[in-house]
């Protein structure tokens, strides 16, 4: 559990309502339903509207990861890949054949039958850096998604705002009906504005500097295997490797 995204969320909502009441206001003003279907209605329909099915689905499963992050264990996968150097230099690469089928990355598996297999260093980065670019572009198109609802919410925001002094203009020989307009146009704007950057955008972040996390590892990972393929001394490996994870 990432405790300091839940920590980062808490914080920035109660700084908000936290001011309103400072300045004497009411919370209970910051509620409006219809601004936050607008909002949030159009917000979604616009990202749904630029992304292929797979792609959104996709993208609202990876937001679980704000909290829920996926295990990377770099100081594992370093102990690893030095276990199979010294493995590979005193019994040969086809004694990391056993090895394989222990592994559930489909990605480790390729790399490590490639190399098992004989493959010529820069052939076997070569092709395992294909595959990372890849999955690279597939996470990121993911990930961007949040950050196309970050650009959308705050127009959105505008368009409800705009809506909402519509219906004061509408109803100006009823000052009964003014303030539920004039509530709905500018609480419209905090939500767009609001959401944007206390949730899109720092969702967007926070996926992004995962995902990155995640290509270095395999960037690593690669890089330990051209390392046994080479026959590089073992410390020599693991120092290397050390490198990516400062």
């Amino acid at each position: 559990m990432d405790i300091i995204s839940i920590f980062g969320f808490i914080l920035g909502i109660g700084a908000i309502v936290g001011g309103q009441v400072l300045e004497g206001g009411n919370i209970a003003s910051l509620v409006q339903p219809t601004a936050m279907l607008i909002v949030i209605g159009g917000t979604l329909g616009a990202v749904m509207l630029q992304s292929p099915l797979s792609v959104f689905v996709s993208s609202i499963k990876m937001g679980v990861w704000v909290l829920l992050p996926p295990p990377l264990s770099p100081g594992f996968r370093i102990n690893r890949i030095t276990r199979w150097s010294l493995m590979a230099r005193k019994e040969g690469l086809l004694a990391l054949e056993a090895e394989i089928e222990q592994l559930t990355d489909p990605f480790d598996q390729k790399g490590l039958r490639l190399l098992v297999d004989g493959a010529e260093p820069e052939r076997l980065r070569d092709l395992l850096d294909v595959e990372i670019g890849a999955w690279e572009t597939q996470l990121k198109l993911t990930a961007r998604v949040w950050e196309s609802a970050g650009g959308y919410s705050p127009t959105i925001g505008i368009l409800g705002a705009v809506m909402g002094l519509i219906h004061v203009m509408e109803n100006l020989s009823d000052p009964s009906k003014l303030g539920a307009g004039i509530a709905v146009a500018f609480v419209a704007t905090i939500y767009g504005v609001g959401l944007a950057n206390l949730f899109y955008l720092p969702v967007a972040k926070k996926l992004m500097t995962i995902i990155n996390r995640m290509i270095a590892l395999r960037e690593m990972y690669v890089d330990g295997l051209v390392g046994i393929a080479n026959g590089d001394n073992p410390r020599t490996i693991e120092s290397r490797m050390l490198g990516y994870i400062g």
